[in-house]
């Protein structure tokens, strides 16, 4: 399988990973659901960005080297009105200094309560290994994940939904749908194919996944590691 260019492209630039803009892109290609975004350079692109997307809005500083993003005030959730994003939009480049950063992403905001974790690792002996489990700020708390070697079926994808303790947050909770497990499987198998086909991705990391009240499940923030060249 070709590495794809959007891989290519980072190790030309000698990037360690992608940045969050890049990451869904490429997961985008694997039927992960991404939250939609447009990056943007300039407040006056991120107003007309909010505007084709819909208020209210998350703002997010994009770059492959940007790390501890909410730390830096380097992210503004909830923004509600193009005054307010002028605003916040401003303050991000401020707390960006003189740090690298291929500009500023809106993002549609994305409602819900319910938190996912996907992801995939290789492993020494085993080789690419596809996750799944309870996500936001609990993953390492809890630590309530399954996983399986790669390639996986749809149905080792559903096995997996019933292999965590927290089952249950997939099902109808106080009157919100339950989850589309079925889009949730194909993500997880698209995230083995994944592992299998570009063999410069180290590592991914989808956290949180966020169940809408509908029972959509969207990625809101994800970050794909890059294996070096001879590693």
């Amino acid at each position: 399988m070709p590495i794809d260019p959007i891989i290519e492209k980072a190790l030309e630039n000698g990037q360690d990973a992608l940045s969050e803009h890049d990451s869904k892109a490429l997961l985008e290609k694997y039927s992960v659901p991404v939250a939609p975004g447009i990056l943007v350079e300039t407040a006056e692109d991120a107003a007309r960005a909010a505007g084709e997307l819909g208020y209210p809005v998350v703002l997010k500083a994009c770059g492959s080297e940007i790390t501890h993003k909410t730390e830096r005030d380097l992210v503004a959730v909830g923004v509600r009105d193009e005054a307010e994003l002028r605003e916040a939009f401003d303050r991000i480049i401020v707390n960006l200094g003189n740090d690298h950063y291929e500009g500023v992403v809106v993002y549609r905001l994305v409602p819900g309560e319910r938190e996912l974790v996907i992801g995939l690792i290789r492993d020494p002996q085993f080789g690419p290994c596809v996750m799944f489990g309870l996500g936001g700020i609990f993953t390492e708390i809890l630590k309530d994940t399954s996983f399986r070697v790669a390639p996986i079926t749809e149905a080792d994808a559903f096995q997996m939904m019933e292999d965590i303790r927290a089952k249950d947050i997939l099902g109808p909770v106080r009157g919100k749908a339950p989850a589309d497990k079925e889009k949730l499987a194909r993500a997880l198998v698209g995230l083995g194919k994944l592992g299998l086909e570009q063999d410069y991705v180290a590592e991914v990391d989808v956290n949180p996944i966020i169940i809408e009240p509908d029972g959509t499940p969207v990625a809101v923030d994800a970050l794909v590691v890059l294996a070096r060249p001879g590693d």
